[in-house]
């Protein structure tokens, strides 16, 4: 996991959401998650709470398999086909958050 660690970065692009971090690929800088805090209703919920989440990049297969856990979501702002959004309040268990992160990162790469 060291090795996984070491192979990516954080920074802050938008000026204009300062809290909003993206993980990228040292070597080729793609994108392979966006952390930020939202409205539940902008993802479809039923609540004006903000809630931060992650956007990941995953397979269209899989992601017509994992959407029907309800804290995994279409992506926010992103397409839809490609990326998922996982809401980190504690309804997705860790284990599955990093095996998801670890996709986007495999088809990153």
């Amino acid at each position: 996991m060291c090795s996984y660690f070491e192979q990516h970065s954080i920074d802050y692009p938008f000026e204009n959401y300062p809290n909003y971090q993206v993980i990228r690929h040292k070597t080729n800088a793609k994108w392979l998650g966006l952390i930020m805090s939202v409205g539940k209703n902008k993802l479809g919920l039923n609540s004006k709470d903000m809630v931060e989440i992650i956007n990941v990049k995953s397979d269209p297969e899989l992601i017509s398999i994992i959407k029907i856990n309800s804290d995994i979501l279409p992506a926010y702002h992103m397409n839809k086909n490609h990326w998922i959004t996982i809401m980190l309040d504690g309804s997705v268990p860790f284990e599955q958050i990093v095996s998801l992160l670890n996709h986007s990162y495999d088809l990153t790469i």
